[in-house]
């Protein structure tokens, strides 16, 4: 009976599905990497690594590891206005892999310091070691994104974080500038605020 079921019977549309699920997750491509921060990795800009394509995200050479302890903080600009859909987190299927993240939003040069605020939100993680399970946003939090923070706080019980695929899901547009135009008519004084005190007499009489 599985006879009608063929070995190419869906290649095509499953290539497409790859194809539109891997342009989903693009926003890798959208990061300012110049100034991409991982802070606690032990090889330094192994941090930078785990952002790429989706298609690549079984790349086990590109991982980063955390160093003193379990702890691992992401600072991510982006090159314009990001709104952050989901998250994807792949990582050991053991104690290694994370198991909690936090995403904070607009705090650019986070440090293990300022986790101590509320994060925007927190996710309590699975092992996923095939790069599978996708951690939706709440998009109302995350729909003006210039720079992401996200912080691993702990794992599985091993002594050290390793991961080897972050993918980010949304939607990007570059930045708005109005600020500069704004208060450029203000600086001339208006000659109308003046009129008044240059014409009004200034004549004494003396009887």
């Amino acid at each position: 009976m599985a006879q009608g079921h063929g070995p190419g019977r869906c290649r095509c549309c499953c290539g497409e599905e790859a194809a539109e699920r891997g342009a989903a997750w693009a926003l890798y491509l959208r990061i300012d990497r110049q100034r991409l921060q991982c802070l606690n990795e032990r090889r330094e800009g192994s941090g930078a690594l785990v952002f790429r394509a989706w298609e690549e995200r079984g790349d086990r050479a590109k991982f980063v590891e955390s160093d003193d302890d379990e702890e691992l903080l992401f600072n991510i600009p982006f090159t314009g206005s990001v709104k952050l859909k989901g998250v994807l987190v792949m990582g050991e299927d053991d104690g290694t892999h994370p198991a909690e993240m936090r995403l904070f939003r607009n705090i650019p040069h986070m440090s293990f310091d300022d986790t101590a605020r509320e994060a925007e939100q927190t996710f309590s993680l699975n092992r996923d070691p095939l790069g599978e399970l996708e951690y939706p946003t709440k998009i109302a939090r995350f729909s003006n994104v210039s720079h992401l923070s996200m912080h691993f706080p702990k794992n599985f019980g091993a002594e050290t974080t390793k991961i080897f695929y972050i993918g980010l899901k949304g939607e990007w547009a570059e930045a708005h500038r109005h600020e500069v135009t704004v208060c450029s008519y203000e600086a001339s004084a208006n000659p109308a605020d003046h009129r008044l005190e240059q014409i009004t007499p200034q004549t004494h009489f003396i009887s």
